[in-house]
């Protein structure tokens, strides 16, 4: 290997690590690298030339038939050539004899260890250490050089960009709960203002409906007792088609009742969200929770077929913020249907074999000799691979299409059970058999 390459004398001048382009999981290899090795069965001179060329190289890699050898810095070299002789001893001799004298213990790293771990690594080695070169295997036999400043600059950049994140981590998630607290209002005024006419409405139609009956029972008995009807009201009779009204009108007083009650309904779910800016627990029956949560997804459930498995043992009412539940709960349930929908929109799905469906359990359980509430909401979906489980609870990310998730949705949930309500929000999915999210809460 001839000592003094074309690269020798064309390294860059001042290599920089590349910074706009690092991100928080830069690796080793996305720095400015230095490829100069020398073998040592060559002079010392050749070195002493490389360093005069390259003002700024911080060391050379030292290779015995193109295997590592060794490396020698820039300051040791310089050591050993002001020492007395230094210049006759080892300007002309081979490097082995240099290198014997000057050697140090030399930090490898590979070259996809991130930069952070690296500057630790690196700031990690005794004091004497510190500022020597490390050497980056990139491949098998592949070895760089890294100058430590341009790790550590790399390191302070990244720094930056971490505080940044995490600066708009927190801006955002203020602006979520601020987004939350302005929608708990809004609710509840929405709420208030429609409760009046639905009260108004479910009130009248109970008399509605008792009036009716009594004019149908009146008409019936003048039918029955006046047989001989003049030919205009005989007329009238068969232009109103009254035969159909009679069977008509108790099926649109039906229907009239069964929508009053759906909207009281709705209603009381609205108000449930109404509380996500609470600030105090209170008792709450948590399957009253879960089903204001599904009337407020009911248009949902069934535009995509899903069908909703209960099943509810008997539990207390539990001491808890009920609208940050209900949130969670809208949550889960919301990512249930997505799986769903995703996987019925799959090729090759057929539709009448697979039925999506969502089952909802609860129970208490024990736990460390106390009581926890568990609340299990599993889908039959295509699941979660293991590397997109790992990540599912960090906040901003989601697997969902721009303009489709936040990725804030399920960092929220955890938060309201883990530091709300000291609970925890497990998760169990396996790739193509479904995905479940379980809630577990104290009961003490």
């Amino acid at each position: 290997m001839v000592a003094l390459k074309e690269p020798y004398t064309k390294l860059p001048v001042s290599p920089q690590p590349k910074s706009y382009n690092l991100r928080l999981e830069s690796t080793l290899q996305d720095l400015s690298l230095y490829d100069c090795q020398v073998e040592c069965s060559h002079p010392g001179k050749e070195v002493a030339q490389i360093f005069h060329e390259n003002p700024l190289l911080p060391g050379v890699i030292l290779t015995e038939q193109s295997q590592l050898v060794g490396m020698i810095s820039r300051r040791r070299f310089l050591e050993q050539m002001s020492r007395p002789y230094g210049l006759e001893l080892f300007l002309k001799r081979p490097l082995h004899s240099l290198y014997r004298f000057a050697s140090a213990e030399v930090l490898k790293l590979q070259g996809e260890m991130p930069i952070v771990e690296a500057a630790r690594r690196s700031l990690q080695r005794p004091a004497e250490m510190l500022n020597e070169p490390i050497v980056v295997e990139l491949a098998v036999g592949t070895y760089r050089l890294l100058d430590v400043h341009q790790l550590l600059v790399a390191q302070s950049h990244i720094h930056e960009l971490t505080t940044q994140l995490l600066n708009e981590q927190t801006q955002a998630q203020l602006i979520q709960t601020e987004k939350m607290a302005s929608l708990g209002q809004m609710l509840a005024s929405i709420a208030h203002e429609i409760k009046n006419p639905v009260g108004c409405i479910t009130c009248n139609f109970e008399f509605l409906s008792n009036y009716c009956e009594r004019l149908l029972a009146v008409l019936s008995a003048y039918e029955s007792e006046i047989t001989d009807i003049s030919h205009s009201l005989a007329e009238l009779k068969q232009d109103s088609d009254i035969d159909f009204i009679l069977e008509d009108l108790p099926k649109i007083l039906n229907s009239m009742g069964a929508g009053s009650e759906r909207l009281t309904k709705i209603v009381g779910g609205l108000q449930y969200f109404s509380h996500l800016s609470e600030t105090k627990r209170q008792l709450a029956d948590i399957h009253e929770c879960i089903e204001n949560t599904l009337i407020i997804l009911n248009n949902r459930i069934n535009k995509s077929s899903v069908k909703i498995i209960r099943n509810y043992e008997d539990i207390p009412l539990v001491n808890c913020y009920s609208g940050q539940l209900s949130q969670v709960f809208m949550n889960l349930i919301s990512n249930a249907i997505d799986a769903l929908t995703d996987k019925r929109s799959e090729q090759g799905t057929d539709v009448m074999i697979w039925q999506p469906q969502v089952e909802i359990h609860t129970e208490i359980v024990e736990r460390t000799d106390t009581e926890w509430l568990s609340v299990r909401i599993a889908d039959n979906g295509s699941g979660m691979p293991p590397e997109i489980q790992q990540r599912i609870f960090e906040m901003f990310f989601t697997t969902k299409p721009v303009g489709k998730g936040t990725g804030l949705g399920l960092t929220i949930s955890h938060q309201i059970v883990t530091q709300k309500h000291r609970g925890e929000l497990l998760l169990h999915s396996q790739p193509e058999l479904g995905t479940e999210f379980q809630i577990l809460l104290p009961l003490d």
